[in-house]
């Protein structure tokens, strides 16, 4: 399906992406490419990060696929009465886990995103999402800490391309001023492209985009209508059903990025093997061999539609483990047939966006 778009579209984003590539003229972020990316998991906490040995191989594995961009996630604890709990380091001499992977991506010409994540397993939250609090010196405790980590990883990290002030925090998003004192911290640290990676259901909630440099958006949108919806539910979707979504999409993403001046970058992105996979993107439901198929059609229709919409700055794949065990339990982008559909995409498409 071709997209066919208005002259004024096309002018409204140029100029929107002339004002960006002004603002970062003299950082190290350029737009003559999409962000083609993929998040980098761990199966130990991200300790393994450190080694060079298990880095540099899983760099090289991600960039056969036609890979420009790689996202990091260090974690912090979160206990119930608000305090953020890192293992704190001298600035002097920050953890090789935040350093080496910069270096290594950069030695390999691969531009990298720092996008730190509250780990709330063992907490009384059950995602990210629900961490709040009932009274305001837990709410205080919560932005003091959280402020002091989050301001500790970006000074560690300033030699990245990119960097998330938070991820998924959606509870929290009505402090707004204890936000932008956030970003403002963080910007006296990190010299990158700023985002804040907003959960796919609270992006429109966010209303200091202004302090930031892109709407970041951890895009699990369903596609399809929940099951028991319509008189197909339960059947897998179409070509064309994915692509209209998509469309729909898109249009909304370009909306919102002319309202807001800035770009749209899709923070996350992925698709389980699960025959739910399009009504529900975010869940880890696993399915058998069978379903890999409809995660391959989702992932390569999203792919093609974030390669010609030039709003859209681009999106990071989620997620591959690190070398020698790069496929994990679910969301298996490293499984032989994710790799060729990712790459039958971006390699096709490697440099600039394509003509339209």
């Amino acid at each position: 399906m071709r997209w066919v778009r208005s002259a004024a579209v096309v002018l409204a984003v140029a100029v929107l992406s002339m004002g960006l590539a002004k603002r970062q003229q003299t950082g190290r972020i350029t737009l003559e490419e999409p962000v083609r990316g993929v998040t980098i998991s761990t199966h130990r906490g991200g300790r393994e990060w450190g080694d060079p040995r298990v880095v540099k191989p899983t760099l090289a594995a991600v960039e056969a696929l036609g890979t420009n961009w790689v996202a990091f996630h260090p974690y912090a604890r979160i206990d119930e009465d608000g305090t953020v709990r890192f293992r704190e380091w001298s600035s002097d001499d920050p953890p090789a886990f935040l350093t080496e992977p910069i270096r290594q991506a950069h030695t390999a010409g691969l531009k990298i995103f720092i996008k730190p994540h509250l780990a709330y397993w063992g907490s009384p939250f059950s995602w990210r999402g629900e961490i709040r609090f009932e009274d305001a010196a837990s709410w205080d405790r919560f932005f003091r800490t959280y402020e002091r980590w989050i301001v500790a990883v970006a000074r560690a990290t300033r030699a990245a391309d990119a960097f998330a002030v938070g991820t998924e925090l959606d509870q929290t998003l009505a402090h707004s001023s204890a936000w932008r004192e956030i970003v403002r911290q963080v910007r006296r640290e990190h010299d990158g492209l700023l985002t804040y990676a907003a959960n796919w259901t609270d992006f429109e909630k966010v209303d200091f985009w202004g302090d930031l440099d892109a709407v970041g958006v951890q895009a699990y949108f369903p596609l399809v209508e929940p099951s028991g919806a319509t008189s197909d539910a339960g059947r897998p979707p179409t070509e064309d059903q994915l692509e209209a979504a998509w469309t729909q999409l898109m249009d909304r993403m370009s909306a919102y990025s002319r309202q807001h001046d800035r770009p749209v970058l899709f923070t996350e992105l992925g698709y389980n093997r699960s025959w739910n996979t399009a009504r529900e993107p975010w869940s880890s439901q696993t399915d058998g061999p069978d379903a890999e198929a409809l995660q391959r059609l989702c992932t390569r229709v999203a792919l093609e539609a974030i390669e010609r919409e030039p709003s859209v700055l681009g999106a990071f794949l989620w997620k591959w483990f690190p070398e020698p065990r790069p496929v994990g339990r679910d969301f298996q982008l490293a499984a032989p047939g994710m790799r060729e559909t990712i790459r039958s995409v971006w390699r096709e498409a490697t440099g600039p966006r394509r003509a339209r």
